[in-house]
């Protein structure tokens, strides 16, 4: 029997993550949270997507990330799945789904692998979180860490402020990342970081590092989708360049829609059986 090769993309993988900082190719990385946007981001070209918990607040409409729940990561993680052939799907561990205990935070990856179909998970934190990275990528779950402002903590700092601003925080950062190496992760976020420090950080250690707000001395690039293609207005934060205004295109096609039905301009005999 003749195999037929698929001619379908390469699917993203941890190593070809890897290969990509070697080869000094950058990683163009977004959140996506549905089936219909994670198509559209996949078809684009898109090397890494996340399914942030970030939905707490473009998907829900909360202040913050803290009231997001894994059932809910795991039902967002689940359409996002099945609307990807080609980019690497990260899901994010919420707050308290791993924070209380090691044995807990490693059953709950394991149930979003088991559930969602997706190609690893995030953990916020350093060497606090060493020990569980470890327990998690011997079990075969790709991790990918996350160290700067870390979204979780965000009461613990009193704000969305950056951090590594300090000799001290800087010095714990690198130490951070060199920990999540040696533990397993295969990379790392670096998030509201002086891009000085994020670029000693990328040449410090051998995984990639994917920056947001954090200079373009990262091996890749992040943004939250809602932010980058205009739909998310309440907030603009200075590391975002918008690429779209999608939020006044929408605003657009539905004020026309309104008015033709209020018109009866719509349907038309085209639309009409």
């Amino acid at each position: 029997m003749t195999s037929i090769a698929s001619s379908g993309p390469k699917r993203v993988t941890t190593k070809v993550i890897a290969g990509m900082k070697d080869s000094k190719t950058p990683l163009a990385c977004l959140t996506a949270y549905d089936f219909l946007t994670a198509r559209l981001l996949d078809q684009a070209g898109v090397d890494l997507l996340l399914v942030g918990d970030s939905l707490g607040m473009v998907f829900q409409g909360h202040e913050t990330t803290i009231p997001v729940t894994l059932d809910e990561m795991i039902y967002h993680a689940k359409a996002v799945v099945r609307g990807v052939t080609r980019a690497m799907i990260i899901v994010d561990m919420p707050f308290m789904s791993y924070q209380a205990n090691d044995e807990e935070g490693f059953r709950n990856a394991g149930r979003v692998m088991k559930e969602t179909g997706a190609g690893g998970v995030k953990f916020e934190g350093g060497e606090r979180v060493a020990h569980l990275v470890e327990m998690t990528v011997r079990a075969g779950i790709p991790v990918m860490g996350h160290l700067g402002l870390t979204p979780q903590s965000i009461h613990q700092y009193g704000g969305y402020t950056p951090r590594g601003t300090t000799p001290d925080e800087a010095k714990q950062m690198l130490r951070d990342a060199k920990t999540l190496e040696d533990a397993g992760a295969f990379a790392v976020v670096l998030e509201k970081v002086p891009a000085s420090l994020a670029a000693k950080i990328t040449k410090s250690i051998r995984i990639p590092t994917i920056g947001i707000g954090a200079g373009a001395g990262c091996d890749g690039q992040i943004l939250v989708v809602s932010d980058m293609l205009g739909l998310y207005e309440d907030f603009q934060p200075r590391f975002v360049r918008r690429y779209a205004q999608l939020a006044d295109e929408i605003r657009g096609g539905v004020g026309r829609y309104v008015d033709d039905v209020r018109k009866r301009a719509f349907p038309g005999k085209k639309e009409s059986y």
